[in-house]
């Protein structure tokens, strides 16, 4: 039987996967989830695989039977060949937690995780299709998915990506990243304002009547690398087994046992990868959410009341900077057991007051597999610097916000299951911050690169390496107004 993608509203004729990856988000607005039962996976037969092969196993359920030679090929393209470190997701102890540190690939942050498989997936899913036009992708970032998806979609044929980011919003590791970006299919533009402004302009560009005629008569067509793509959800899952399995092996869970986890989060997909993986079978006790002072999931998780109507908050984990969190609504609907009537009345209310309650019936499902918790700048802080004194391990300050909210959820529940904390950045991405922690003194990006290696002696992060000398390429500033106007005139460059 075909493997079908629907949207979350109920409004588009449901899809393949070559599809799905291709057109990225739903005709209709919504967002594309399965249209089949996710598939149980035999722990005992996962336990020998290396990561290549076990994503192979974990992407392979969404795809057609007969794409798994194809996959494994693109799985060992991303994951096996040279892109990672010696491990592609090392699983280290620090206090009561164990880290997953998914910082390993060529961005030194998670995305690298999913983004270095989306292109080699669309690849496929395009010739697969027999498409002959040209793909454009747009990228909305508050730091991390743009270097990703910049260094995934570079020179690859067939493509172009335009990457918009606020220039406020990001650290300044993460801005010299994505403007020294090479590459002759490559494009990031600065906005001013916030990544929320970003990420509703890439959605409604996707929904655009005008755009739509624009694309057909220049002969292309546009998709997404933002989470909102099932092709960056997918891949996500795997890590989450393998940070499992691992420990099995090292004989610190046995296999069955049931894990917390702990993730960091602003659009919620890393989060509800780890959901869909528990429900291929992944023993999971409890998901701990994690926020930083724009707790917006916090509050939707404690309440079941999701209000974008607040101060929206510049802090020390710019990538957590994020109001509007788009993979929620994929959360919503699995929630209200693929009601579309109701994830649309929520939609339309959100897109019109700003504010959408769930009910009760739907707030005790989310809240018997999720807790949730927030952290101030100053916590923050002081997390990475007890952290640090205490065990030895650094912490960037987005993994220091699960830390932290993790150490609050076992003093408020005692709660001592054997938890698994997704470390989402390396510390050399926010050295600043990071160094401050450690010492009080305030110290310029480059600096604190150097300083905070003398002070610790962890090796830097290969993706850092020299990035103060690398030349600026991309110099690009709009209003966040203009966002539709420019993209417009790209596809007409095109």
């Amino acid at each position: 039987m075909e493997k079908l993608f629907k949207s979350t509203r109920g409004n588009q004729t449901p899809i393949d996967f070559y599809t799905s990856i291709l057109q990225g988000i739903a005709s209709d607005g919504g967002l594309l989830v399965p249209d089949f039962d996710f598939e149980k996976k035999n722990l005992e037969d996962l336990l020998p695989l290396n990561y290549v092969d076990l994503a192979t196993e974990i992407i392979g359920t969404f795809a057609p039977s007969d794409a798994k030679e194809a996959l494994h090929t693109a799985c060992n393209q991303a994951y096996g060949e040279g892109l990672f470190c010696d491990e592609v997701v090392p699983v280290k102890k620090a206090g009561n937690v164990y880290v997953a540190e998914l910082y390993q690939g060529p961005t030194a942050a998670f995305k690298d995780m999913a983004l270095s498989m989306l292109p080699r997936m669309m690849t496929l899913s395009l010739k697969k299709k027999g498409e002959e036009r040209e793909v454009m992708i747009l990228a909305a970032t508050s730091g991390d998915t743009g270097k990703a998806a910049l260094e995934g979609f570079k020179d690859v044929e067939g493509t172009c990506i335009k990457v918009f980011y606020p220039i406020d919003g990001v650290s300044a590791i993460q801005q010299q990243q994505m403007v020294t970006t090479t590459g002759k299919n490559v494009e990031i533009i600065g906005i001013r304002g916030n990544f929320d402004d970003a990420q509703s302009a890439v959605k409604k560009a996707f929904g655009s009547k005008e755009l739509k005629e624009l694309c057909d008569e220049h002969h292309i067509f546009l998709s997404s690398a933002n989470s909102i793509n099932i092709g960056r959800l997918i891949p996500q899952i795997v890590y989450y087994f393998y940070s499992y399995l691992t420990l099995v092996k090292r004989n610190e869970i046995k296999l069955g046992e049931a894990v917390n986890f702990t993730v960091p989060s602003g659009n919620f997909g890393n989060c509800l990868a780890g959901w869909i993986a528990k429900n291929m079978g992944l023993p999971v006790n409890q998901f701990i959410v994690a926020s930083n002072k724009n707790n917006i999931l916090t509050d939707f998780f404690t309440t079941g009341t999701y209000d974008a109507r607040r101060e929206f908050y510049k802090t020390n984990a710019p990538a957590m900077d994020i109001l509007v969190s788009s993979n929620l609504e994929r959360l919503v609907w699995f929630m209200v057991n693929g009601d579309s009537e109701k994830v649309n009345k929520y939609m339309e209310e959100l897109k019109e007051t700003g504010v959408y309650k769930v009910d009760d019936e739907t707030l005790a499902r989310v809240q018997k597999e999720f807790k949730a918790g927030c952290l101030g700048e100053e916590d923050v802080l002081k997390v990475v610097h007890d952290c640090w004194n205490e065990n030895k391990y650094l912490l960037d300050t987005h993994t220091a916000v699960g830390y932290g909210v993790y150490e609050e959820y076992v003093k408020n529940t005692g709660d001592t299951t054997k938890t698994i904390l997704l470390s989402t950045a390396s510390p050399y991405k926010f050295p600043e911050s990071v160094y401050q922690a450690l010492t009080g003194e305030e110290v310029d990006v480059y600096t604190a690169i150097e300083k905070l290696h003398d002070l610790t002696g962890m090796e830097i992060s290969y993706p850092l390496k020299g990035i103060k000398d690398r030349e600026i390429l991309h110099k690009g500033v709009i209003d966040r107004d203009a966002i539709l106007d420019t993209i417009a005139e790209k596809i007409k460059e095109y």
